[in-house]
């Protein structure tokens, strides 16, 4: 969505309801940019990690950009499936993406694109897969709102590489909710909020959270798309906003094995133009499971409980990931991570909480998903079980689970291997079980590339023990 709207010039939102092509091409990227005082865009795209990759378009050359003249090439750019040799990926702006950021540098904008290869969207990227998702969803009469937690760290990299956290004095083992926290990192935070508000995001609280150093910025939800978006425009300007501040914002899942960890956690929601679909109808009778929600909700869940081992490639992506899932305890006693693929009511031990009935929290994502891909594929096993009325059964207890409730994977390796093994989330990436295998590859890569390096650890435990 337009973040910013002006008298002179209509929001780009509402270019992608013009009537008619000719409407729309009258209003260009350049007229929005000049009226948003804006001297450079910040064309950006992000890779399959969720890096985010741009060019610092003047505004000037911004037609250029909208016809489609911004090259770049795909293989240095990162992990999005392409060869040195390939022709270049072509960044398309969404017009309705664009954002002023003039908290970052006075006359700046960041616009979303979607990469392009010799003139069709690329299915490998992020943003085009989630596109590609839903409109499949959209075939089907129906469109997903998203809700995004992005929670972080304030750290320092002291002189031996080792961590420390921003705030010297943020040291307690239970530091959630501390005012005195809070107060002491007060004009980073209230930077961020009054960013978020003047892009029309709807912040609405920002808190310590569980671990020294810890915090989370909420923000409205919306269209599954426009909250991708804000997930990877928020990072930067969290990143950007710290570093100015002689901090760095990480969203590393587990930056400190002593701490919880960071989580990314998703509230979706089905709705058929203004229905929402989830609540059951008029009050009626839930099949006795005492949720309050309907047919369609519970066969969604029972996807996305289904596919949970080879989702959690997507939503915990990352060699760190599950140095998060697979802690058994923290200095605060507890690690807000599930190990089991169970749903339940309103408690936060379950993969999936159902804190009312108009929509389920997805809370096996970190820090490191990326958004586009967790969404896209999070609806692909959700619209699966619709497809196949899949019955998860009754809510589980708190605390409990199902003892035939599938264990989430204990290493990246593990998820990959779930992933290659389940055909339907293997080719949810744009309906092509090649971009999933390339996908699974890189991640099998990127475990062994960790595993062959020899740790600390290891010197320890077995340097004299034989």
């Amino acid at each position: 969505m337009t973040s910013v709207a002006t008298p002179e010039v209509p929001s780009a939102s509402a270019l992608s309801t013009a009537a008619s092509p000719a409407e729309a091409d009258h209003i260009s990227l350049a007229d929005i940019a000049r009226a948003h005082d804006v001297r450079f865009l910040l064309a950006t795209f992000v890779d399959m990690t969720g890096k985010p990759c741009a060019k610092l378009v003047p505004v000037e050359a911004a037609d250029q950009l909208e016809a489609g003249a911004m090259g770049f090439a795909g293989y240095a750019a990162g992990l999005i499936g392409q060869k040195p040799q390939d022709s270049d990926l072509i960044a398309i702006p969404d017009l309705a993406s664009f954002t002023p950021v003039p908290f970052i540098r006075e006359g700046l904008a960041v616009i979303h694109c979607d990469p392009h290869v010799d003139g069709k969207p690329w299915p490998y990227a992020p943003r085009v897969i989630l596109k590609n998702t839903l409109a499949r969803l959209a075939g089907q009469g129906m469109q997903a709102k998203v809700g995004a937690e992005v929670e972080y760290f304030l750290v320092n990299k002291n002189p031996d590489g080792s961590l420390s956290t921003a705030d010297p004095r943020d040291d307690s083992p239970r530091p959630c909710y501390d005012a005195r926290g809070v107060t002491r990192m007060y004009e980073h935070l209230t930077s961020i909020s009054e960013a978020m508000n003047g892009l029309g995001w709807g912040n609405y609280a920002n808190d310590h959270e569980d671990a020294a150093g810890q915090f989370e910025q909420n923000f409205n939800y919306a269209d599954a798309l426009t909250t991708a978006d804000r997930v990877v425009t928020l990072r930067y300007i969290l990143n950007v906003l710290a570093e100015q501040r002689g901090m760095t914002a990480t969203f590393m899942p587990k930056p400190f094995t002593d701490r919880t960890g960071t989580g990314l956690h998703f509230h979706l929601s089905l709705w058929s133009g203004a229905e929402a679909l989830f609540p059951v109808d008029n009050g009626a009778d839930d099949g006795g499971r005492g949720l309050g929600l309907s047919a369609l909700a519970y066969s969604f869940i029972g996807g996305i409980l289904d596919h949970a081992p080879a989702l959690q490639a997507f939503l915990a992506p990352t060699v760190n990931s599950y140095k998060r899932s697979g802690a058994t305890t923290s200095s605060s006693g507890a690690t807000w991570s599930p190990r089991k693929a169970s749903f339940g009511g309103n408690d936060r031990t379950h993969m999936i909480r159902v804190p009312d009935n108009k929509r389920i929290e997805l809370r096996s994502g970190d820090g490191s998903a990326n958004p586009y891909l967790a969404i896209a594929t999070a609806i692909s096993a959700g619209l699966d079980g619709v497809e196949k009325s899949a019955d998860p059964g009754h809510p589980s207890g708190p605390g409990e689970s199902k003892p035939d409730a599938h264990l989430l994977p204990a290493t990246l390796l593990h998820a990959v291997e779930a992933l290659r093994r389940d055909p339907v989330i293997l080719a949810s990436l744009s309906g092509d079980a090649e971009i999933g295998k390339y996908y699974a590859d890189a991640k099998e890569e990127e475990f062994l590339s960790w595993h062959n390096q020899v740790s600390d650890w290891e010197v320890r435990t077995y340097l004299t023990s034989i």
